[in-house]
């Protein structure tokens, strides 16, 4: 009787042992399963920014990224990001790492954009702006599970303030605060270096070549170099009534530029970024060397200031900060 009692105690031991064991391992699988858990949301959050259209939550750090924002690609190439689609043909030449990668869907241009070679991206964030601010409505609807920011400069608000909030709110996206800050602080320093450089007393002229031809940048209103005359308190050589923003600049004779005879011209060469053409005139040699020009200060005194050749398909803070500080150079040899 004895025996019995001892092996029926082992069995239940045993059983009992088992059983324990058995709740081990479940409580470390439950405790793995928590600890993937928490890894994995501590891996991934979502961040909230605003936009020109409100308020935007995007999960970071974004993965699937298209880009259809002119002022945006060399900020983000900069930080290694890759789009998996983006108007290449838009893309300037100097950033060859992303003209040329095979990995990018073309979405063409802005004339002609394959919208639905963008959804079939199947995108999760899209930064949109700039040329491809008209298909706003049409990429927010052909991308519905997709988060769309826009940051282009808004009409009414200081051009050095939108280009700081672009490049804040990219950083604050792809987790590039420090990289954002650095080259806010790089632009500032650009800015002061010109405020502190210029001599109001000076006649300051834009020009912008296009097709060979000198357009008339309107100061306020014309592209790239339009808005920096308020802002760093330039002094126009001529103002113009109807000023606009076309690309080609506004019709204006180069004897007209010659009678205002400007003491600085800022030169903006539009047909180095868009043409390809071998035998074609730089904007320098075009400015420089207009018979009609020749008795003007700044061409006598070599104070022409060339923006460089990307500008017009690159309008972003860096390319801002290279023109600032090679005028500000200008000036303090001047």
């Amino acid at each position: 009787m004895r025996k019995a009692h001892l092996s029926f105690s082992a069995l239940a031991l045993s059983a009992v042992l088992a059983l324990s064991a058995c709740g081990g391992a479940s409580d470390d699988a439950a405790s793995t399963d928590n600890s993937s858990a928490t890894s994995s949301s501590a891996s991934s959050s979502t961040v909230t920014v605003e936009d020109n259209f409100g308020t935007q939550e995007i999960s970071t750090p974004p993965t699937k990224v298209a880009v259809t924002d002119n002022r945006s690609f060399e900020i983000l190439d900069s930080w290694g990001v890759e789009p998996v689609a983006a108007p290449l043909q838009l893309v300037p030449s100097t950033l060859d790492s992303l003209k040329n990668n095979e990995n990018v869907v073309d979405i063409g241009n802005h004339r002609e954009p394959d919208l639905e070679a963008l959804a079939a991206a199947e995108p999760e964030l899209i930064i949109n702006g700039q040329r491809f601010q008209q298909y706003y409505e049409d990429i927010k609807e052909l991308n519905p599970d997709a988060t769309l920011v826009e940051l282009e400069p808004r009409e009414g608000e200081p051009m050095i303030d939108e280009l700081k909030r672009q490049t804040a709110t990219l950083g604050e996206i792809f987790g590039k605060q420090a990289e954002a800050d650095q080259l806010v602080s790089d632009f500032d320093a650009a800015v002061e270096r010109v405020k502190k450089a210029y001599d109001p007393s000076k006649k300051v002229m834009a020009l912008n070549v296009s097709g060979g031809e000198i357009g008339y940048i309107a100061p306020g209103e014309g592209r790239f170099y339009g808005p920096l005359f308020d802002e760093l308190g330039l002094t126009p050589a001529l103002t113009l009534e109807n000023g606009s923003d076309n690309h080609e600049g506004d019709d204006i004779s180069v004897e007209a530029i010659a009678d205002s005879n400007p003491d600085w011209i800022l030169v903006l060469d539009r047909d180095a970024a868009v043409s390809q053409g071998e035998n074609q005139a730089s904007a320098e040699s075009v400015v420089k060397e207009n018979a009609a020009l020749q008795n003007v200060t700044a061409i006598k005194e070599d104070n022409v200031v060339l923006a460089p050749a990307d500008t017009y398909t690159n309008e972003n803070i860096i390319t801002y900060t290279e023109v600032l500080n090679a005028y500000a150079e200008a000036l303090e040899k001047a």
